[in-house]
């Protein structure tokens, strides 16, 4: 018997937002949501990898660019100008314009988790209330 090929597919680089450097509360959301909002057909059952990159700098690890970046597999990509400090790379406190790769589980039943089809009962105690 075999079993169907369940390794995850990396889906390119994506870019949906552009931070404002203006805008101090902006900064460069490349979110799994971000991404469903610009791309409605966009699909990722699972997200079992991520690859983040600034665009400008894509041989530079994301370590080295002296910017404070969250990238996983929750969520995506997030950096708020707020949370930059004057110097590393560019010199001024914003985020660079970033992109991110998505290794997705292909969409087979047989590759998903298990937990996310189980249904589950609830059973509901006798009524204590008396007559």
């Amino acid at each position: 018997c075999l079993l169907p090929d369940c390794d995850c597919i990396w889906t390119g680089w994506i870019d949906v937002s552009y931070p404002n450097s203006s805008d101090r509360n902006s900064g460069d959301y490349e979110t799994f949501e971000n991404i469903v909002k610009n791309n409605p057909s966009w699909v990722c059952e699972k997200v079992e990898n991520i690859s983040c990159r600034a665009a400008k700098f894509p041989t530079t690890p994301i370590a080295d660019l002296g910017q404070k970046v969250e990238c996983d597999v929750d969520v995506g990509l997030i950096c708020n100008n707020k949370d930059q400090q004057i110097g590393g790379i560019i010199p001024m406190p914003v985020c660079l314009n970033y992109e991110i790769n998505v290794c997705c589980t292909p969409n087979n039943p047989e590759c998903l988790p298990t937990s996310t089809t189980m249904s589950t009962t609830t059973s509901i105690p006798p009524s204590t209330l008396s007559t």
